[in-house]
């Protein structure tokens, strides 16, 4: 009986995350094109501004968490990971690595955000070319 409760529980929690998942990716779409309509560029300012308003949103919503009972978890799960992990995953390293800054883990802080940006890049690279290789 006590593992049923877990599973609804389990059920419960990605529910919230992937309602808050929806909303985030559908708002990462609709306002990344409007920025982007709205400049005339090739720099992708809308991914760009999607990628600032994400970090400052998962800032505010972990700040705000931490301030006692402004929000529940339900709540916090919604808007950090369901939202704002829809709307950019960029926001989450940004919160992660001010997390090692802030806890003094500046050798893991740099390898973190070095070997991401880094690995990343290629890995992304690497995918692109193995669609021409076949």
């Amino acid at each position: 009986m006590h593992r049923q409760w877990k599973s609804i529980d389990m059920l419960k929690t990605l529910l919230i995350i992937g309602s808050g998942s929806f909303i985030g990716g559908i708002s990462r779409y609709l306002f990344s094109r409007f920025i982007q309509n709205s400049v005339v560029s090739a720099f992708p300012f809308g991914t760009f501004a999607v990628n600032i308003l994400g970090c400052f949103l998962i800032g505010f919503f972990y700040g705000i968490s931490e301030r006692g009972n402004v929000i529940n978890t339900e709540w916090k799960m919604f808007l950090t990971v369901g939202f704002c992990g829809g709307f950019t995953t960029f926001s989450t390293f940004a919160n992660e690595n001010v997390s090692l800054l802030r806890d003094g883990n500046f050798f893991y802080f740099a390898l973190y955000a070095g070997f991401s940006l880094f690995l990343g890049l290629m890995a992304t690279y690497l995918g692109n070319l193995l669609t021409k290789i076949f």
